[in-house]
């Protein structure tokens, strides 16, 4: 967003935490909600201890600062903050319950995170939060890394480090942090964990405004409902598959296991135990902060849990709508046939297709009639005279196609893959144009054998090969026939 004077004036408008801030009461709302919401961190309190706990607040400073200061009711107060002109409560009612609720709105959180950091502090650390952004800027380097020599290089550095520093721990050299570099950490760690807790509230509300975008689309839809429930499901996914929901995620199967529950609680203990630490005074809800972020999570997911079966009672709703306007159809489209009964019309009302039913009988059918068998004349043969020579009848080339293989996969055992022409050039042609018939017949696999037997060929059309072979002409004369073809590759 870029802070341009449209913009500004925008959010000088709309924005409730810069509507809080302008506020002439904005001291009374920041002080009550931080004390009331952030610093226990509520995440819902009903109407009853909510007025209650105002009621108190406003008794106490009508008694140092006058009657005319607050002249209005604490249950009016809260009715005001939550109007949609303040927007900085959230009022609504849980599902079976007639008892009002409030939350604070991420916007109001944010106002009073600014106002808290406007407070002077005693001791500002810059080292700390260095040391972060190298960090992270080394996360994402190594986590991005798809070159796997230079990850193994990046990890055999971050080892030899490692290992480095064991051996100076064993012999007694052991750097210790001093205690500016104490604080410096513990103040960076104390700010990351109350902007976690306020990073929830911001994620439930963005949960909540994509859960009313699904029903005003479902509110508007008109086309079939087998479409909107594609819609839906899909928006649902997205949610979950965004970057938002694939963080939070993370962050909640992290601090789901009770091992880095256990570890949280071991590490806290022992940094809160310094004598640096426990100079700065650190808040008494420190001590059980991850135990905060699982109650702010789990309100989180009970929230989304809570959208989903609204969601689905909303489909249902509309599902018996849609039932009850066919049904509404249905009884007009009965009102209006038995209205028209005595009437009935002299034309044609409407054409319809394929009303009329093709009927086949089974005697129809044509029986079924046997062959004509052919009657033979029962005649005695008789030799010719003419002499035939009957020796050409045997004259026939049988190509043996089991030595045509045998030769390929004699060949295949010493090389991965040979042409045709290389076969060839070392184990000629014996019967001529018809074994290369029978060599390509086994290359395409057509010779009815299991294709496992047969090893496998290519054809590389974009190359023209010539095969040769020694052949006899008519007249009993040696000749040279040759044949162009395609490359031929047989392959194991």
């Amino acid at each position: 967003m870029s802070p341009n004077h449209a913009t500004l004036s925008t959010l000088r408008d709309r924005h409730p935490a810069w509507r809080l801030l302008a506020s002439p009461h904005a001291p009374l709302v920041a002080s009550f909600l931080h004390r009331v919401f952030v610093t226990p961190n509520v995440r819902v309190m009903n109407e009853a201890d909510l007025a209650e706990a105002l009621e108190d607040e406003l008794f106490a400073l009508r008694e140092r600062l006058g009657p005319e200061e607050y002249p209005k009711g604490a249950q009016d107060y809260l009715n005001d903050w939550a109007s949609p002109d303040k927007g900085w409560l959230r009022k609504f009612y849980k599902p079976g319950t007639d008892e009002a609720q409030f939350d604070l709105t991420p916007a109001t959180e944010k106002a009073i995170a600014w106002l808290l950091s406007l407070t002077e502090r005693p001791f500002v650390g810059t080292a700390s939060r260095l040391l972060t952004l190298f960090a992270l800027l080394d996360q994402i380097s190594a986590g991005t890394e798809s070159d796997p020599i230079k990850r193994v290089a990046d990890l055999r550095k971050k080892r030899d480090e490692l290992d480095a520093e064991i051996a100076r721990a064993l012999t007694g050299d052991v750097p210790l942090l001093d205690d500016t570099a104490v604080k410096d950490r513990f103040q960076q760690f104390q700010q990351l964990a109350r902007e976690l807790l306020a990073d929830f509230r911001e994620v439930e509300h963005n949960f909540r405004l994509l859960d009313r975008k699904v029903r005003e689309k479902i509110a508007l839809w008109e086309g079939s409902k087998g479409a909107l429930l594609d819609e839906i499901l899909g928006e649902r996914d997205a949610i979950g598959n965004s970057d938002q929901g694939r963080s939070f995620r993370a962050f909640w199967d992290f601090l789901m296991s009770s091992q880095r529950q256990e570890e949280l609680s071991e590490r806290l203990d022992q940094v809160l135990a310094l004598p640096a630490v426990a100079a700065l005074k650190p808040e008494p809800r420190t001590r059980r902060v991850h135990h905060d972020w699982l109650e702010a999570g789990e309100h989180t997911q009970r929230t989304v849990a809570q959208l989903s079966q609204q969601l689905r009672r909303f489909l249902d709703d509309r599902a018996f709508l849609e039932n009850r306007r066919i049904l509404d159809l249905l009884h007009s489209i009965e009102s209006n046939a038995l209205g028209i009964r005595a009437a009935t019309p002299s034309s044609t009302v409407i054409h319809i297709d394929a009303m009329g039913a093709d009927i086949e009988l089974p005697l129809e059918r044509p029986l079924f009639t046997p062959s004509v068998k052919p009657r033979l004349t029962d005649l005695a043969l008789e030799a010719a005279d003419d002499d035939v020579d009957t020796a050409r009848l045997f004259d026939q080339i049988v190509v043996d196609k089991a030595r045509l293989r045998s030769a390929v996969q004699r060949a295949l055992r010493r090389q991965p893959q040979i042409t045709l022409r290389e076969l060839l050039d070392a184990d000629p042609l014996r019967q001529g144009l018809a074994e290369l018939v029978a060599y390509l017949e086994l290359a395409h696999g057509g010779d009815g054998r299991d294709a496992l037997e047969d090893p496998r060929a290519l054809v590389d059309e974009a190359v023209i090969e010539p095969i040769s072979w020694q052949a006899n002409n008519s007249a009993g004369e040696a000749v040279t026939r040759e044949a162009r073809l395609p490359r031929v590759i047989f392959t194991r």
